[in-house]
């Protein structure tokens, strides 16, 4: 699949089956996003892939409670992918845009699917995420810009809706 298409195909998806992503393939999808460009090139994101359900779970509570709710914010899926960033860097909001982007653009062409989910910074701001951040060995300096759930699709996704006039404008 050419580059466009792959962009015009790519959904959000909001229904997971409980399917384990196999690791080579998730190491591929992972790498895609350390090649996200960042502003000059200080490559501030961090990518933390959550596999392990007891922390799956936890990521997923915290987000809930955030949200006022008890279902799952990240829709079942197997694999949770947070984007933190360097908070020293001033481009970290930007750099971890473009990281989450390219990890949903290489889960589509691998076959998986993916949403962006929001509230990272108000988890990884609380104690319990600097809590998190230092079990896991990171820096609490870290700030969460966003994630993304990714695993296979439980049912088909809809087609893109139609684009909007006047979206592009060349001078």
């Amino acid at each position: 699949m050419d580059l466009l298409s792959l962009i015009k195909t790519r959904r959000s998806v909001r229904a997971y089956k409980p399917d384990e992503v196999p690791s080579d393939i998730l190491a591929e999808i992972l790498e895609a996003g350390t090649y996200a460009p960042t502003g000059m090139g200080r490559q501030s994101p961090r990518i933390i892939a959550v596999r392990d359900k007891k922390y799956r779970d936890e990521i997923s509570k915290l987000n809930a409670e955030i949200m006022g709710v008890n279902s799952d914010p990240y829709y079942g899926a197997p694999v949770i992918v947070l984007v933190l960033g360097d908070s020293s860097v001033g481009t970290y909001v930007e750099d971890c845009s473009c990281v989450l982007e390219n990890i949903m653009l290489a889960a589509h062409a691998k076959g998986l699917s993916t949403v962006w989910v929001h509230r990272e910074r108000e988890i990884f701001d609380s104690p319990e995420g600097k809590a998190l951040l230092k079990e896991w060995g990171l820096p609490e300096n870290l700030r969460g810009v966003g994630s993304v759930a990714l695993g296979y699709a439980a049912k088909p996704a809809k087609d893109a809706a139609p684009r909007k006039e006047g979206y592009i404008t060349i001078i």
